[in-house]
């Protein structure tokens, strides 16, 4: 994945992607002689999203690829030189140029993982000034990859695992970039597919989509196909012409259903035609451009029918405006009816896709029992995170030449953990996980069974707890700028999400009120944020 072998690693992110006060910080580090001291950051966030209990972690792919392509080029260096003090040394910027990630180490949640506050995401170790420079943009890869992918699994745990869910938010998002990234991370947080062709193209992210309210009234009923005929989908057999067969279903359509032949749409029916010639067998009607039930139905069915009678099958129809449920539930049975009447038992299971403006509590309404609806689009709730905008994510120092680094602050809150340490999840007898637990590095791993000391937040005693199984969190992605092992792909990193939300507990899990998850300290690292606290030397 070196980046002339990856055309995505410039595109991730570029050098100069960051803030200005990190290469204010690289330049004081270097002229105080301690640009290669060894240090380490972790990369984490303080409160899980969206009032819930989880979050999920992502943007580990994007990060790789920015840390393997990681160079400033000449036109870098020129500018940073451009708004740094004139008289900064000229060896300052040939240090610059010089710079990558050949020795920098990362250890991370793999993708797709359960995230919790205070676990870091990311492990970044290396020396100094570089691992400084990296804070922002990798920040800026994990926290919004990670925020999106938490929201579309919300938005999944609503649907349920039997609704199809569509990611239609490229228009609505902010920019280009987050438009990539939402569509990308919205998949991996248990969307089915995008609308966004650049996600399928670069990603690998199904896409999906059919046509628009501009497609049907762009028709007005004069136009003449250049070719009206189509073949069998058997393939044998003389073509038809798709309009006028259609015109002679409408009638008997209009007639089952109780309309006038001249009340549908003539410019929509024939918009229908032509894009059923286009895409014979994976035809879609948009059904709301004038009126559902005196033209988009009808028309529809007209359609649909004609190209059930040459061996095809109609894939759905979609609503985009109205009373989604109950449209749908209509509309279901009109199709059930139609189905017994004309004898055509496919027509019963079209697909009904609905989109216009769906957010968690009209997808609810959707996902109910009985509401008929198949797929649902969903843009602007997904990509924008109205919720809550920003993941919140912090970079922070923790050890410079092995020894511990700690923020105090004046707001316990936003207090660091100190040293280099490792991350646990321990898990129940069910395989539940039960809280996890941070301890300093060089203690020795826990294992299932022990009995665990261990410091809840804010308590002031220790409890036990006696895991059935413990799992290591943080696994080692890169060394001295390597890749350790292949990452998994997006769709495995989706299937993972997946797999870790179906055993995180039901009260954990709730969107609304959930209860909190622990993560705990071991006895060591609580006692060596007390001594730190009390201005103690580690």
């Amino acid at each position: 994945m070196a980046a002339e072998q990856d055309p995505e690693a410039r595109a991730a992110a570029r050098p100069l992607l960051t803030d200005l006060y990190q290469a204010t910080m690289a330049l004081g580090y270097w002229r105080a002689g301690r640009a290669r001291d060894a240090a380490e950051f972790e990369l984490f966030f303080r409160r899980c999203p969206f009032g819930g209990a989880f979050a999920l972690a992502a943007g580990l792919r994007d990060c790789v690829r920015f840390l393997r392509a990681f160079r400033l080029r000449d036109a870098d260096v020129q500018f940073l030189a451009s708004v740094l003090p004139p008289d900064t040394d000229p060896a300052f910027f040939e240090h610059l140029r010089a710079l990558d990630c050949s020795e920098v180490t990362v250890r991370a949640l793999p993708e797709g993982s359960l995230a919790f506050p205070g676990v870091p995401l990311l492990q970044v170790s290396g020396p100094l000034l570089v691992v400084q420079l990296l804070e922002t943009p990798l920040l800026c890869l994990v926290s919004y990859a990670s925020l999106v992918a938490t929201n579309a699994a919300r938005l999944r745990l609503i649907a349920g695992p039997e609704k199809r869910l569509l990611e239609m938010g490229l228009r609505r998002a902010q920019g280009p970039d987050g438009g990539l990234t939402a569509s990308t991370y919205s998949y991996l947080g248990g969307f089915d597919s995008s609308s966004n062709v650049l996600a399928g193209q670069l990603r690998g992210v199904p896409v999906a989509g059919t046509l628009a309210h501009s497609f049907v009234t762009s028709f007005s009923g004069s136009e003449v196909p250049p070719d009206p005929m189509l073949a069998p989908a058997a393939g044998e057999g003389p073509g038809v012409d798709l309009a006028a067969k259609a015109q002679v279903w409408l009638e008997q359509v209009c007639a089952h259903l109780g309309l006038g032949v001249q009340e549908p749409h003539p410019g929509e029916r024939a918009a229908f035609v032509a894009y059923a010639l286009a895409f014979p067998r994976a035809f879609q009607g948009l059904l709301d451009s004038y009126s559902v039930w005196r033209s988009g139905l009808p028309n529809f069915l007209a359609v649909a029918l004609a190209l059930g009678e040459l061996g095809y099958r109609a894939a759905g129809v979609r609503l985009d405006s109205g009373d989604l449920l109950q449209q749908a539930q209509e509309i279901r049975k009109v199709f059930r009816a139609a189905a017994a009447r004309f004898q055509v038992p496919w027509l019963e299971s079209v697909l009904i896709v609905v989109s216009n403006n769906i957010d968690e509590e009209a997808l609810a309404r959707l996902a109910q029992e009985g509401s008929e609806v198949n797929v649902i689009g969903i843009g602007t709730s997904v990509v924008t995170c109205p919720q809550q905008p920003s993941l919140g994510g912090v970079y922070k120092l923790v050890a410079v030449g092995g020894q511990p680094r700690m923020k105090l602050t004046e707001d316990p809150e936003k207090q660091t953990l100190p040293g280099s340490k490792a991350a646990f999840r321990l898990l129940g007898s069910d395989g539940s996980p039960l809280m996890d637990m941070l301890q300093l590095a060089e203690e020795p791993v826990p294992q299932a069974g022990q009995e665990l000391r261990v410091w809840p937040p804010g308590a002031r005693e220790p409890c036990t707890v006696r895991p059935a199984q413990v799992e290591p969190l943080l696994r080692l992605c890169l060394q001295q700028g390597q890749l350790c092992e292949p990452l998994p792909s997006l769709a495995e990193s989706r299937a993972l999400a997946q797999l870790s939300l179906s055993r995180l507990s039901p009260e954990h899990r709730r969107l609304q009120s959930p209860a909190q998850y622990q993560v705990v300290l071991s006895e060591r690292l609580q006692a060596l944020v007390n001594s730190l606290c009390a201005g103690q030397s580690p």
